[in-house]
């Protein structure tokens, strides 16, 4: 094995380390153990004047100060690494937009990828989500909805718009015919855009189909009051009904 070629530009830093180690030993020796505060002081004044040379008292502290933050810093990656948690690889749906969910790593400021990365790197994305998220909760299909929940909804959404409407303005049949097949939700847009000029509400007396269906079959199975004297008569006097 060849010999390491000594650096051209003088002694290589581990020798002169060495070589200051030597000196301050050389002109502390004997005092290192005494307890003395005069002592003590020399002592540490000779370390600082080998170790720094000629610079100010001011120089000094900087770079100890330096040293300090960078050894606290290595300290803390270190730390952050070991509890470091485990994040399993993110999976999509199938289909789905893999701009369109957030970067777990990225959130965790651990992703290196940066522009090559395939999922979002846009905070937003998520906020959006959440707020999808929170429609959804709310269920967003109206077939799930009572007759209250529809008219909570549609409170919600066009209530404001509808109060600056006059009270004689003709309702939206696209509004009207999305409610009617069931096809009404939140996330339901009127063709005619935010410009539409109709009311989106439900006319005096609408009644869900659902709703209208259950009232009827109610209406069948209630029995009027002739039908109830008949009833009872019958069952006190068999011979009535003959």
């Amino acid at each position: 094995m060849p010999p390491k070629k000594k650096g051209a530009d003088g002694p290589s830093k581990k020798a002169l380390e060495k070589e200051k180690k030597k000196i301050i030993e050389d002109k502390t020796f004997g005092l290192k153990n005494k307890k003395g505060a005069k002592q003590q002081k020399f002592v540490q004044q000779v370390q600082k004047q080998v170790t720094y040379g000629n610079k100010s008292f001011r120089d000094i502290e900087k770079i100890q100060q330096e040293k300090e933050a960078k050894k606290k810093k290595s300290d803390d990656d270190e730390i952050n690494q070991l509890f470091k948690p485990v994040v399993e690889l993110q999976k999509l749906s199938k289909g789905a937009d893999p701009k369109s969910v957030l970067c777990i790593f990225f959130k965790q400021g651990t992703c290196t990828k940066g522009d090559k990365c395939k999922f979002s790197h846009d905070l937003n994305v998520e906020r959006k989500t959440e707020k999808r998220n929170l429609y959804e909760d709310e269920r967003n299909e109206m077939d799930e909805w009572n007759q209250e929940e529809l008219e909570d909804v549609i409170a919600k959404k066009h209530g404001e718009k509808n109060r600056g409407l006059p009270p004689t303005t003709i309702i939206c049949k696209y509004f009207l015919d999305a409610v009617e097949v069931g096809k009404y939700g939140w996330f339901w847009n009127c063709p005619n855009g935010d410009n539409c000029h109709y009311r989106h509400a439900l006319p005096p007396g609408f009644v869900l189909k659902k709703d209208k269906k259950k009232m009827e079959e109610q209406k069948e199975d209630t029995i009027t009051l002739d039908e109830l004297i008949e009833t009872e008569l019958a069952f006190v006097n068999p011979t009535f009904l003959l």
